[in-house]
């Protein structure tokens, strides 16, 4: 598992020894609250974390070129877990128009115009936030679903009914083997079904870092053992989907200085899953990093393909040779 930086983990659960302020206080105490449920389980609340957040994404071209709409999907929405405090953003060369809209997932999206060719593209945004963050949660799931196979709430399944459906072939039924072998012969308890999951992928795959765009099918990550985090996260959804749970794509950053985590760290974006759980909603889990719960995860936004969830999409008008490459940089501060 990995381990939080010793400086949120002072008595008193302040970030930085920095005093908590009344809102911290009182969202601190609605996640102390919130992790009553059938099972009585507790929810190691870690603290709160003040993060920033730069993430600058450029494009070069031989010569000028023409642009298409861009589609940015930098700003995170707020939440219980998550206080979007501070977003800006800056592109070059200056867009013609910038409009925001909500995308069918609710993620916010800023789609970019540009009236004028250049020879690069530059898109930086930065963000301030709090973090609250759980380690290692053991989720109240409702009575009913503590153990495999989980039914959803009649109410819940035409909402979820999509994002419990298979994308991506399977023809020999590996994924859907692979996940069954987490089958205890027994009776199997949800959490420790997800959790095994999400640990494996870990311990067992490599991490290689691939700069083309889109995901592996998920029969191929399993055949190789190896991938980018959002290969990792794909072949849980697909391993999970196959068991009869609701899943979703996620995508954020992850923040964790002076630890062995992949993924995050050497100036990408990341990504991980959520599993709708009973009782528990949607809940976390990183199976690049062995992560459960929402410790280090900064989410931006949810989908139900990883194409759906692109931070930064478009189109330039030119020949293909006139593409040089593309540089991402990302940067997440404790304040």
């Amino acid at each position: 598992m990995l381990p939080c930086p010793d400086v949120i983990r002072n008595a008193h659960g302040r970030p930085n020894g920095r005093p908590r302020t009344g809102a911290e206080a009182l969202a601190l105490c609605w996640l102390l609250s919130s992790s009553r449920g059938p099972r009585q389980r507790s929810v190691t609340v870690i603290g709160i974390r003040r993060l920033r957040v730069r993430h600058e994404t450029v494009y070069r071209y031989a010569r000028p070129v023409s642009f298409g709409e861009h589609r940015m999907m930098f700003r995170p929405r707020d939440s219980h877990d998550l206080r979007l405090l501070e977003a800006t953003m800056a592109t070059t060369p200056r867009p013609s128009n910038i409009r925001w809209l909500h995308d069918v997932f609710g993620n916010s999206v800023a789609i970019a115009s540009f009236d004028r060719p250049a020879s690069e593209l530059r898109f930086e945004s930065r963000i301030l936030l709090d973090h609250f963050e759980s380690e290692e949660p053991d989720y109240p799931i409702a009575e009913h679903a503590r153990f495999y196979p989980v039914s959803y709430d009649r109410s819940e399944i035409p909402d979820l009914s999509r994002l419990s459906e298979r994308g991506y072939p399977d023809p020999t039924h590996a994924v859907d083997t692979w996940a069954k072998s987490f089958l205890a012969a027994g009776r199997t308890e949800t959490w420790e079904l997800l959790t095994a999951l999400t640990k494996a992928i870990q311990r067992d795959f490599r991490y290689e870092t691939r700069t083309a765009e889109g995901v592996q099918n998920p029969a191929d990550t399993l055949q190789s053992r190896s991938g980018t985090c959002r290969d990792f996260a794909l072949l849980m959804i697909e391993a999970v989907r196959s068991l009869g749970f609701a899943a979703r794509f996620v995508s954020g950053y992850l923040y964790s200085p002076g630890h062995a985590t992949t993924g995050g760290v050497d100036g990408s974006t990341h990504a991980w899953v959520q599993v709708y759980l009973p009782g528990a909603g949607w809940t976390e889990f990183d199976p690049t990093n062995g992560i459960v719960g929402n410790r280090d995860l900064i989410r931006v936004a949810v989908a139900r393909d990883p194409a759906q969830a692109a931070p930064l999409s478009g189109s330039y008008i030119g020949r293909p040779e006139d593409f040089l490459g593309i540089s991402v940089a990302v940067a997440v501060t404790l304040l």
